[in-house]
């Protein structure tokens, strides 16, 4: 009897760690646009979210974002690729956390803080390209270690009139 609980045991175990894959969470989904996140880290989640679809279209818009640091902040970096068809076809990365220059209020905060952001984020562009496709953003620090990892799904059947 003692044998077969064990063996229960371990095959739960076994089970529970085998699987490495986040589910996917809904950012938003309203009239022709939808956004989904799946975090690429297979170790840890994270929360994130916006108030509407719509605010998205314009430049500026409000966000939510939240993670416990598996890793400290010394030097933060972000890697962002526009997937489309399985193929990278934009790439951009930049420094968010340099000793001299930080950039975030987070630079520098320690492996196990909670970070938490609540405030405006500008994308930098006018409107979100139709179409299907994966945006794909990494953020590493100084020794290569990921702090956060997401794959975000983009299906945008907006009409954007002038």
């Amino acid at each position: 009897m003692k044998t077969s609980n064990v063996l229960t045991l371990i095959l739960v175990l076994l089970c529970i760690n085998a699987s490495t894959e986040w589910p996917t969470h809904t950012v938003c989904k309203e009239n022709n646009l939808e956004i989904y996140y799946k975090s690429c880290d297979p170790q840890q989640d994270f929360a994130f979210s916006i108030d509407r679809c719509s605010d998205i279209t314009s430049h500026t818009f409000n966000i939510r974002a939240a993670v416990i640091l598996r890793h400290s902040i010394k030097q933060l970096y972000a890697k962002i690729n526009l997937i489309i068809n399985g193929k990278t076809v934009l790439s951009y990365s930049e420094s968010l956390c340099e000793p001299d220059n930080a950039k975030l209020i987070f630079c520098g905060k320690k492996k196990g803080e909670h970070i938490y952001y609540e405030g405006p984020v500008t994308l930098g562009i006018k409107e979100i390209p139709q179409g299907e496709y994966t945006v794909s953003a990494v953020l590493t620090n100084e020794d290569h270690l990921t702090v956060a990892c997401a794959d975000f799904t983009v299906k945008n059947y907006l009409d954007y009139y002038y």
